[in-house]
């Protein structure tokens, strides 16, 4: 039986293309999808920018792709050798809007048949994709767009949306085949079945790289929790904000970093399992 107190060591990717955030940051995607329990996750990067990228990774391993100018080339056998074996995969933080970010965003909802977290602008790429790719889809969908990124995908205002968002959030998982994540201060999750809402969390976390975190965990999560895909993404949304509630009472709200929710991950998995 699976349950949080086995970490299988399954792979995962994480699809990323700025070299500046994730130097900043120091990848919190796949720190986080580690902490997470994942064991192992690969940084699928462009090639022109793994020196950067390097030195800060330590127990994450990283695959370069051909690219242009700092961006990833859609290259179909190219895409194919780096995500085999994989057991989940996140797109979108720092991707870019080019077309090749569209392409590959097609082609992962066409020929992948694992969990596909799309977040950031991956979102943004497939706000200008005809939507009902996602109901014909082998993958697993799970889209965690904040209430901006929503408005794109759904062309609905975002004061419209703030009226009325669990209407929204409901309107677009019945006609689409996805669990979808819908960030804010009380952050809403739903598939055909079933809407949860997840409150745990901290002002502090309002701050960059935060979101990378949350697409990272339940990445993570997903590594080797699919049974429900639903309840784990929904875990991951939980475990997320006790981690920012523990980094906010270590760091304070005013102080506190996303990589500080990273380093207060375990504390929030051991919290759950006690």
């Amino acid at each position: 039986m699976n349950t949080l107190l086995i970490f299988f060591a399954l792979p995962i990717a994480v699809i990323i293309v700025s070299a500046i955030l994730q130097k900043v940051l120091k990848c919190p995607l796949a720190v986080a999808a580690l902490r997470s329990g994942c064991g192992v996750s690969r940084l699928i990067i462009p090639e022109s920018i793994k020196q950067y990228i390097l030195p800060n990774i330590l127990e994450a391993t990283i695959y370069p792709l051909e690219d242009k100018d700092g961006f990833i080339i859609f290259n179909k056998d190219n895409i194919d050798e780096a995500i085999k074996g994989l057991k989940a995969i996140a797109i979108g933080p720092g991707l870019g809007n080019k077309e090749d970010h569209k392409k590959i965003i097609q082609y992962l909802i066409e020929t992948v048949d694992v969990p596909l977290i799309i977040d950031a602008d991956g979102l943004n790429s497939l706000s200008k994709i005809d939507l009902s790719i996602l109901n014909n889809s082998k993958a697993k969908i799970v889209l965690t767009p904040h209430i901006k990124e929503f408005s794109r995908l759904i062309n609905v205002s975002v004061n419209d949306i703030f009226l009325d968002p669990v209407k929204y959030v409901s309107s677009f998982v019945n006609q689409y085949n996805v669990t979808l994540l819908l960030k804010g201060p009380t952050t809403i999750i739903a598939d055909k079945t079933q809407i949860y809402f997840v409150n745990s969390g901290s002002p502090g976390m309002a701050s960059a790289g935060s979101g990378d975190v949350l697409t990272g965990i339940i990445t993570g999560l997903l590594g080797y929790q699919q049974d429900n895909i639903l309840f784990t993404v929904c875990l991951g949304a939980f475990i997320n904000g006790l981690a920012g509630e523990i980094a906010a009472k270590k760091f304070g709200e005013i102080s506190m970093l996303s990589s500080d929710t990273i380093s207060s991950i375990p504390d929030a998995i051991m919290r759950i399992i006690n």
